[in-house]
């Protein structure tokens, strides 16, 4: 076991990935020479060289094009866009062509790519480097969108995604790179896509979160416990297909649930999840289901950026508010 920040959990997996598979590529922006712009592509050229690990212009669409014609011919890509705002470039390739590979040929190819991004805020970046864009991109049929909270879940999650024959979008907490550290193994073991993780089980409310906002979830969750408030923080960890059963299982027992995400409220991926719960577990609720969120602006960087996001004492106070139902 070693002490392992979650963008060391990227290189390790990707490193795991290319000496597993010599079809394994790693392409985009400044991934090669300097490493990646949070290093995590960082000794990738040197270990594989030059015709498995290259840099790109700066054109996304370009990156996301290059990535579908390889797959298609067998590789399997796997593309860096260097921050989720410079992603929307690239959306013509993954909603036109990625996603609908293996409709397309009715099965003779798949698209057996990934499209890595550091995902939200938290670090006080510039305009364009602190985008949630998750629930646009879930909204594109064929595609995979994941979201790993900590190093060990963004290494097995990752190696998942390199080794599934569809295209996924893999959306890495930019806050969590250095701040997420835990003890974990090189072993090349993946966890399976499209499931939720229930990270504390509880019997009083449902909290549900993907991405740095498990974090504050869990931290929610530790500072209601004294009170007499025993929460359950799910992950949702793969945003589609979402394994909806997990987090509907749970709303069932605690008759509470509220869901943190850091994007804007409105068209958010957290009124789907509301949506599945009114569907499936609506006669199990004492509450009405609460959301906390970033609001229905651009992120105010970068002064206000930490009164924007959703944090413990926000989701605390909301998960206070349900438990006056009953």
């Amino acid at each position: 076991m070693t002490a392992t920040s979650l963008v060391k959990a990227v290189t390790l997996a990707l490193a795991r990935a290319m000496q597993e598979n010599d079809k394994v590529l790693v392409l985009g922006e400044d991934v090669g020479v300097d490493g990646g712009v949070f290093r995590a592509t960082d000794g990738l050229l040197q270990r594989f060289g030059a015709e498995r690990v290259f840099d790109t212009p700066l054109a996304e669409a370009a990156i996301a094009g290059i990535a579908v014609g390889l797959a298609a011919q067998g590789f399997r890509p796997v593309a860096e866009i260097q921050f989720t705002g410079f992603i929307y470039p690239a959306i013509d390739q993954l909603a036109n062509h990625a996603s609908r590979m293996r409709t397309r040929t009715r099965g003779r190819l798949t698209c057996p790519m990934v499209v890595r991004s550091p995902a939200g805020g938290g670090i006080r970046a510039p305009e364009h480097h602190s985008e949630s864009p998750e629930a646009m991109l879930a909204h594109i049929p064929g595609l995979r969108v994941v979201i790993p909270s900590s190093p060990r879940r963004a290494y097995r999650l990752l190696l998942a995604a390199i080794r599934n024959p569809d295209p996924v979008v893999f959306l890495e907490p930019t806050r969590l790179y250095r701040a997420a550290v835990e003890d974990m193994e090189d072993d090349g073991l993946d966890l399976p896509l499209d499931r939720c993780f229930v990270d504390r089980e509880g019997t009083d409310v449902t909290l549900v979160a993907w991405g740095a906002m498990v974090r504050e979830a869990l931290e929610a969750a530790s500072a209601l416990a004294p009170d007499g408030i025993d929460a359950e923080v799910i992950d949702v960890a793969t945003i589609k297909p979402l394994d909806a059963e997990t987090i509907l299982t749970s709303v069932r027992k605690t008759g509470r649930c509220v869901i943190i995400h850091e994007a804007p409220l409105t068209g958010g991926f957290g009124g789907e999840i509301a949506a599945r719960i009114a569907d499936g577990a609506l006669l199990s609720l004492l509450a009405p289901i609460a959301r906390v969120t970033g609001y229905d602006t651009v992120i105010p960087l970068p002064r206000l950026e930490q009164h924007y996001f959703p944090t413990a004492v926000r989701i605390a106070a909301a998960v206070r508010k349900a438990m006056t139902f009953s």
